[in-house]
C-alpha cells in the first residue's frame, strides 16, 4: 500500500532529482543545440560506436546506484527513511561531481538562449514526472516484499540508472517543445525575411565546404575599405542564426554578407528563400558532411542552389564547373606563385587583367586561395585590383584558423582546432614544417566524412610522418590515423595515444621548449569530447 508519507517523499526526491538531472543533461542540451535541434541527430551521436558521453553517462550511473546502495547499506540501521535519504544524498553528490567534471566538456559551450531555457523547463517537468512515477512504483514493489531493506534499496538505488536514459529525454523534451519552437521560428525567420527585402543592400550569400567564415570575414575587411558592410558574426550560418542578426541589429549598408551552411538537401534553399542573394560565392567543395549528405555529388548539387539562384557567381578553385553562367566564367582570377613562411604568405593576385604582389601575415596556402575569392567579390562589387591587393594585405586571422601565436615558454602554437576538412589538414601540416625547432601535431583526426572518414585518416596519417611528435587524442579515430602515420614510414616512438586533451597537454609541456612548434589540428571538434 502506498502511504501519504511516501507521496510525499517521492514529489520531494523527485523535484531535487528532477532539477539535478536537467543540469546533468548540460552537456546533452550542447550537442543538440549544435545539431540544429535535431533528436534523432543527438540520439545518433550519442550512441555512436565508441561513443565517449555514453561512458561518461553510464560512469555517472554505476557509481550512482553503487554510492547509493552503500549508503543505504551503511545507514538503514539508523533507520529505514534516514537509509534511503542517505542513498539520495549519495545519488546527489555524484551529479555534483558530474557536472563539475564535465564544466568545460565540449569545445563549443552551450549558449543559454531562451530556446534552451524552454527546454530545460520541459525536461525538468518530464523528469520530475517520471522519477515520481517509478519512485511510487518501486516504493509499492518495497511493501509487496516487505523487507525494510528491500524497501531502502527500491527506493533509490534503480533511479540512480537514469542518467543512462537522459539522452532520450533530452530528445523527448525537443520534440515536445517543437509545438511552440517550429511556429515561433518561422514567425521570427519571417520577420528577418522581410526585412532583408525591404533593405537597399547587395546581398551575398556565402557556402561551401570549407573556408566559408575565413573568405566572409576577408571579404567584410576588404569591402569595408570602399563600401559600408554588414556580415553575419563568427559562424552563423542557419535560418535561426542569421535572421538573429538581422532582426536584432540594423542593415543600414551597402553590402550584407550571409554565410550559409548545409547539412543536408534543401538548407541552402532555405537560406535562398530568406535572405534572397543577388551573389553568390562558392568556397570550394570536398567530402566533408559526407556522413550527412551520403554523396560528394549530393554536396555539389545542394551548393550549386545557391549559384542558380544568384545573378552573380564567384566559385573557388575546387568549385569550378558548378555554375556555367558565372558572371567571372567561374575562375577569372587566380592566387599564384604561392611562397609559404614561418613570418607569412605571400602570392600573386591574378584579378582584372592585372598581376599584384601580397604579402599577409596569415599562414598556410589556402589564405592566398581564400584571399583571391574575397578579392573577386571586392572586384565583383566595384572594387580596383590595387585598392584590393592593399586591403587584403591587412586581413587578420580567424580565431582557431591556422591561428599563430606564442605559448608559455617560447613555444609556437598553431590553433587550427576548428578545421575539420582535408584539404585544410594537409595544408596545416605544410605550415607546420615550415617552423625550425621540433614540430609537434595534436589531433583526433577527421569526422563527418562518412564512408571516407577511415581513407581520409589514414591519408592525414601518411601526412604527419616525419614530424617530431604525433599526439591522438581519444580513440574513436586514431587508429585509422595511426595505420595511416606507420604505413608511410612513421616512428611508432613518436606516437602517442592520450584519452583527453589535458593529457596530450601534459605531455607537450615536458617536451617542448623555446623554438618548437605544435599545431592543434581539430584539436577537439564542436561535440567530440
Amino acid at each position: 500500500m502506498i502511504t501519504t508519507e511516501m507521496y510525499l517523499t517521492s514529489a520531494a526526491y523527485a523535484l531535487i532529482f528532477g532539477l539535478a538531472l536537467t543540469l546533468v543533461s548540460g552537456p546533452l542540451f550542447g550537442v543538440l543545440q549544435q545539431e540544429g535541434y535535431a533528436g534523432g541527430a543527438l540520439l545518433g551521436w550519442f550512441y555512436r560506436k565508441k561513443g565517449e558521453m555514453i561512458r561518461r553517462y553510464a560512469l555517472l550511473a554505476l557509481c550512482s546506484a553503487l554510492l547509493a546502495a552503500l549508503f543505504a547499506l551503511i545507514f538503514s540501521f539508523a533507520g529505514m527513511w534516514v537509509g534511503i535519504l542517505a542513498a539520495h544524498i549519495g545519488y546527489l553528490g555524484m551529479c555534483a561531481v558530474f557536472l563539475y567534471a564535465m564544466r568545460s566538456a565540449l569545445k563549443v559551450p552551450l549558449r543559454k538562449t531562451p530556446r534552451i531555457l524552454r527546454l530545460s523547463v520541459v525536461c525538468f517537468c518530464i523528469l520530475v514526472a517520471v522519477y515520481f512515477g517509478l519512485s511510487l512504483g518501486m516504493g509499492a514493489a518495497s511493501v509487496a516484499i516487505g523487507h525494510p531493506l528491500a524497501h531502502v534499496f527500491l527506493r533509490s538505488v534503480p533511479l540512480a540508472l537514469l542518467p543512462l536514459l537522459l539522452p532520450l529525454f533530452v530528445a523527448l523534451s525537443n520534440l515536445l517543445a517543437k509545438a511552440y519552437e517550429v511556429p515561433h521560428t518561422k514567425k521570427f525567420i519571417r520577420a528577418a525575411r522581410e526585412k532583408l527585402a525591404a533593405a537597399a543592400c547587395i546581398k551575398v550569400g556565402i557556402t561551401g565546404s570549407f573556408g566559408k567564415t575565413s573568405v566572409k570575414r576577408f571579404a567584410q575587411g576588404i569591402l569595408s575599405e570602399k563600401y559600408r558592410v554588414i556580415a553575419t558574426p563568427a559562424s552563423y550560418n542557419t535560418p535561426a542564426g542569421i535572421a538573429k542578426h538581422v532582426n536584432e541589429g540594423g542593415l543600414d549598408a551597402d553590402i550584407f554578407l550571409a554565410e550559409m551552411g548545409a547539412r543536408k538537401a534543401g538548407d541552402i534553399a532555405e537560406l535562398c528563400d530568406m535572405v534572397c542573394p543577388s551573389v553568390a560565392v562558392i568556397t570550394g567543395i570536398c567530402p566533408q558532411h559526407l556522413e550527412t549528405f551520403g554523396s560528394l555529388e549530393a554536396i555539389r548539387k545542394e551548393k550549386g542552389v545557391l549559384a542558380a539562384r544568384a545573378q552573380r557567381t564567384v566559385l573557388g578553385a575546387t568549385a569550378e564547373g558548378l555554375c556555367a553562367e558565372a558572371l567571372l566564367e567561374g575562375r577569372d582570377f587566380a592566387a599564384e606563385n604561392i611562397v609559404c613562411t614561418q613570418e607569412g604568405t605571400s602570392f600573386d593576385l591574378v584579378l582584372g587583367g592585372e598581376r599584384l604582389p601580397v604579402r599577409t601575415k596569415l599562414l598556410g596556402r589556402h589564405v592566398a586561395e581564400d584571399l583571391a575569392l574575397a578579392g573577386a567579390l571586392a572586384f565583383l562589387l566595384g572594387m580596383t585590383p590595387q585598392e584590393i591587393a592593399a586591403a587584403s594585405e591587412k586581413a587578420e586571422c580567424v580565431p582557431h584558423r591556422l591561428q599563430h601565436f606564442m605559448g608559455e615558454g617560447g613555444v609556437h602554437i598553431l590553433d587550427d582546432s576548428y578545421n575539420s576538412n582535408i584539404l585544410g589538414a594537409h595544408d596545416a601540416v605544410e605550415a607546420l614544417r615550415l617552423f625550425a625547432g621540433k614540430k609537434y601535431v595534436v589531433t583526433p583526426g577527421l569526422v563527418e566524412l562518412g564512408e571516407l572518414e577511415e581513407k581520409a585518416n589514414e591519408d592525414m596519417g601518411s601526412d604527419l610522418a616525419g614530424l617530431d611528435g604525433v599526439i591522438l587524442v581519444g580513440e574513436t579515430l586514431v587508429l585509422a590515423v595511426r595505420r595511416g602515420y606507420l604505413a608511410a614510414g612513421g616512428d611508432e616512438a613518436k606516437l602517442r595515444v592520450v584519452p583527453t586533451l589535458q593529457k596530450a597537454q601534459d605531455v607537450l609541456a615536458a617536451e617542448l621548449s623555446a623554438g618548437d612548434c605544435v599545431l592543434f589540428l581539430n584539436d577537439l571538434p564542436d561535440k567530440y569530447l
